[in-house]
């Protein structure tokens, strides 16, 4: 399941992006630290092509791929030496694939900002600068751990020797990306992850372009998204037509549920394949470039140990012909072996051996 953690200041809509995300109903106030406990929940991914599938397999179980989020308590400048409470949290996003950093990009007097002005340059200095100072204190405790056993096994060093001068760029405030990811040792650190940048802007602002330049130039090309959270919590309890509707009212295609999903998968590089029948419809997500026997593995792992082929329709083919039978007819079916790439359209069922291990 792909897991995103949420991070940003306290009062700068961290809470309403969750509700609305999530369709849940946390705690939204007016005063730093409101959420105390990290708050999660867990969402479908958005995916029309299920419904389709559904109707031409007649089954009412429709399954999508689903993400969790993770929200945690605001932080603040100097969270890392122990001032507010969002420090204490990060170790629950520490699992997350990536990172969300909320961003306020919105003025309004009667919602305090813990600095009294809005900044959204300075404020994702600070949020940057606490995770940097998070992975340092990793790191401190880590490579003692590190240097005793190289006594016993010298080829340690190389692996202290990357972690050191990972230690020494985010001192000084740089990211350091040049190292493997086997010498990281499972440390799970902050500033190794994609992040995505929220910005949490005024309604009226929801098509201001030139607001949107300007704060895209401050995170690095294809990590900004632009939401009104206030809006989002809003439409939560729309019927489809009407936040179509609604959407369209704003001149906006899709929620931002929907453009943050797609930006997760697009920078993380996944992507979902899926599989039908009478008893459901489902969507499975996987990493570009699986094979066909590591995506069965994701449905269950005898099914990659023992795989023999994959049958694959392409989804819009599958449409197309209303049927598999039709489909087969057609001769839109193929048989695929143990080196296909997956593809994100196809609609696959696995042959597979379960005694074959």
């Amino acid at each position: 399941m792909l897991a995103i953690g949420i991070v940003g200041l306290p009062n700068i809509g961290k809470s309403t992006l969750f509700n609305s995300l999530t369709n849940s109903n946390i705690l939204i106030a007016n005063y730093p630290f409101a959420t105390i406990e990290p708050n999660v929940g867990i969402v479908p991914v958005p995916d029309k092509r299920l419904k389709k599938l559904a109707e031409i397999y007649n089954t009412d179980k429709i399954v999508p791929a689903t993400v969790k989020f993770t929200d945690i308590a605001g932080l603040v400048r100097g969270a890392s030496e122990g001032e507010g409470l969002g420090n204490q949290f990060l170790s629950n996003i520490r699992s997350c694939n990536a990172i969300l950093h909320v961003v306020r990009a919105f003025d309004d007097g009667n919602v305090i900002h813990v600095s009294n002005s809005i900044d959204p340059k300075d404020d994702i200095e600070t949020i940057q600068t606490e995770l940097m100072l998070a992975d340092i204190s990793t790191l401190d405790k880590h490579i003692p751990k590190l240097l005793k056993d190289a006594k016993a096994n010298p080829k340690i060093k190389v692996k202290i020797e990357a972690l050191e001068k990972l230690k020494d760029s985010l001192n000084n405030g740089v990211y350091y990306n040049d190292i493997e990811e086997d010498l990281l040792d499972g440390l799970q650190l902050l500033t190794k992850k994609p992040v995505i940048y929220v910005f949490n802007i005024d309604e009226k602002d929801i098509n201001n372009n030139e607001l949107k330049n300007k704060l895209s130039g401050l995170v690095p090309k294809g990590s900004a998204l632009f939401v009104c959270a206030k809006l989002e919590n809003e439409i939560n309890s729309f019927s489809e037509e009407e936040k179509e509707e609604f959407l369209q009212g704003y001149n906006l295609k899709e929620s931002g549920l929907d453009q943050l999903i797609k930006k997760a998968y697009s920078l993380l590089k996944l992507q979902s394949f899926l599989t039908a029948g009478v008893k459901e419809v489902r969507a499975w997500t996987i990493n570009q470039g699986s094979t066909a026997p590591e995506a069965a593995g994701v449905i269950h792992g005898d099914f990659e140990k023992g795989f023999i082929a994959a049958e694959i329709v392409n989804y819009q083919d599958l449409v197309e012909c209303g049927s598999l039978q039709k489909a087969r007819q057609l001769g839109k079916i193929r048989t695929e072996g143990k080196t296909y790439i997956m593809q994100p359209n196809d609609v696959v069922e696995f042959r597979f051996n379960v005694t074959n291990r």
